[in-house]
């Protein structure tokens, strides 16, 4: 969705639209029931990325999420 600069934004709005569809159709749970299950996901390919690469998903995510 955001793979490379030329993308982002345009991928950023897209996941903005889906969350506002959410939640106009589900309310604040339905919201809030998908962004656990984006991190979940989220979460569940860290860890397969980490263990191709004989790495912790927590070394992983460090050098990943570095702000």
């Amino acid at each position: 969705m955001v793979s490379d600069d030329h993308n982002a934004e345009r991928g950023q709005d897209a996941a903005r639209a889906v969350a506002d569809v959410v939640l106009a159709e589900a309310g604040p749970a339905g919201l809030a029931e998908m962004v656990v299950e984006l991190t979940l996901k989220l979460a569940e390919a860290l860890e397969r990325i980490a263990a191709e690469q004989g790495l912790a998903a927590a070394d992983l995510a460090e050098v990943w999420f570095v702000e």
